[in-house]
């Protein structure tokens, strides 16, 4: 069977192998280049959405570079990542104010709710779970979001809420909700 990937700029899914081909012409156009590692690092996260093992081992081979090196950059820099995001990002906000009113316990909320932990995705890929340090919104914390969509005054019973509501207006894929 025929793993399936979903190119993050664009619609269209992609088997793994089309997406590693993409990644060959890349790698083939800055191979031999000063400092090509983080372009191209930077173009095959724009292909994958994120650094799956294969493509940083590809990475590695075609710059003639260690795979050590490779994943120590990837590891090094925040704008990377080895985990799959989510069409959609939930931010919890986890500044002093946020915190001080049950924002720990919110995020702790999602998790369970979720089964994901920070920086991971739902296995449907729909949401990836982060933490955010201030939404500027102290007076009506504690705060999170979905995408553009900013909730205020958030308590851990209502998250579940929160999410299927979420899934409903948002997700058409049937039996989808978490």
């Amino acid at each position: 069977m025929v793993d399936k990937a979903q190119c993050c700029c664009s619609t269209e899914e992609a088997t793994e192998e089309e997406l590693l081909s993409r990644l060959d012409e890349v790698i083939a156009e800055y191979k031999g280049k000063p400092g090509a590692l983080i372009p191209v690092l930077q173009m095959a996260q724009a292909i994958f959405g994120y650094l799956p093992e294969s493509a940083l081992k590809k990475v590695a081979l075609g710059l003639d570079k260690s795979y050590s090196e490779v994943a120590g950059v990837v590891s090094f820099y925040a704008f990377f990542s080895t985990n799959p995001k989510g069409r959609q990002t939930i931010r919890v906000c986890l500044g002093t104010a946020c915190y001080v009113r049950g924002g720990k316990q919110v995020l702790e909320a999602l998790k369970s709710k979720l089964k994901i932990e920070v920086g991971e995705a739902t296995p449907d890929r729909e949401l990836s779970l982060e933490v955010a340090r201030c939404f500027g919104a102290c007076g009506l914390a504690p705060t999170m979001s979905i995408g553009e969509e900013v909730y205020k005054r958030v308590r851990p019973a209502k998250v579940g809420e929160i999410i299927e509501e979420y899934y409903k207006n948002n997700v058409s894929v049937k039996g989808a909700a978490v």
